[in-house]
């Protein structure tokens, strides 16, 4: 494995807005880290998708109400993609992307 797949994208940006990577097997302290900071974020957009139920079922929202909740569900929904494009990244190619493990049913003999 070469250094670059075993760079992991990390649950934060850095300074300007750039993603940062931790290099490492993934068993250290850092990614312990990583790890705890991803299930937090996941929790909290749990939360906010319920509030933003109560809210817009509730038909009595202002403006500003529904301006912060935008915002609050956009940084989640970044969170979350960010999340979804590191785990994605560190999953095993599937066996379908080798053009020679498929059984495509086109052998047949007659």
């Amino acid at each position: 494995m070469s250094l670059t797949d075993a760079l992991r994208l990390l649950p934060l940006a850095g300074p300007e807005g750039k993603p940062c990577y931790l290099a490492g097997d993934g068993a250290g302290f850092l990614s312990r880290l990583a790890d705890n900071m991803e299930a937090a974020q996941l929790g909290l957009a749990g939360e906010l998708i319920e509030e933003a139920h109560q809210i817009l079922d509730g038909r009595a929202w202002t403006p500003g109400e529904l301006h912060l909740l935008a915002v609050q569900l956009t940084e989640a929904l970044g969170n979350v993609h960010r999340i979804a494009v590191s785990r994605g990244a560190r999953l095993p190619a599937p066996t379908y992307d080798d053009p020679d493990g498929i059984d495509d049913g086109d052998d047949v003999t007659l």
